[in-house]
């Protein structure tokens, strides 16, 4: 183990959390505060100039968002790790700062324990987020595929179950004893299903149900 303070990059573009943050870093054995950056232009230029172990970053910030800085700290200097910290909850911000690389993702609700935790855990190459992301990230990926009602919205369920059985190769006789219709309903309800999907023909429909995977 190495005697060298954990070297920290704080960006956030709101000067008392800012100010508050790096000295309750600079209190915490282990951890040294390197610098301070007020919008996301300049934590690139000073993630690349003092070259810290951790850049802990807000989302939303002037000149350049934390996003796109995180795109670029990483890029420039890939053994730097990225900490976001903000007030985003929304699932497209915590995915987007994980896909430019962040390798931690904490709330500003987090207290000092977390994030200390969260600093020395990404600098060890291990990746971390708040126990409300986290679960969120785990529900995600865990999350079983999208039921067959949710393909197609525009569809009727009777439409979407005719759809089905399109795609499962059953003609319009078929479908209209299989599902007790009228063959002129079938038929109907074949002619909305190829206008509201704006396919040209049987085939068009078909794959559009099965790349859907409506297919029965």
């Amino acid at each position: 183990m190495s005697d060298e303070p954990i070297r920290v990059l704080l960006a956030d573009d709101h000067p008392v959390y800012r100010d508050g943050l790096a000295a309750l870093l600079a209190s915490i054995p282990g951890i040294a505060v390197a610098g301070t950056a007020a919008n996301g232009l300049e934590a690139v230029e000073l993630a690349a100039e003092l070259q810290p172990d951790i850049v802990v970053m807000d989302v939303t910030m002037p000149e350049l968002d934390g996003i796109e800085a995180t795109r670029r700290v990483v890029a420039d200097s890939p053994h730097i790790g990225v900490v976001m910290l903000t007030m985003s909850e929304e699932d497209a911000t915590l995915f987007a700062a994980m896909r430019a690389g962040a390798r931690g993702y904490l709330l500003k609700g987090a207290n000092q324990a977390e994030i200390v935790r969260a600093i020395q855990a990404v600098s060890h190459g291990e990746a971390i987020f708040g126990p409300a992301i986290a679960r969120r990230v785990t529900e995600f990926f865990t999350a079983p595929p999208p039921s067959d009602d949710t393909a197609f919205p525009q569809l009727t369920p009777r439409e979407r179950e005719i759809l089905a059985l399109i795609a499962a190769g059953r003609s319009n006789p078929q479908i209209a004893s299989e599902l007790f219709l009228s063959p002129k309903t079938v038929r109907n309800n074949v002619s909305n299903i190829f206008a509201k999907l704006h396919v040209a023909d049987r085939t068009e429909a078909i794959i559009r149900a099965r790349d859907a995977g409506l297919a029965r």
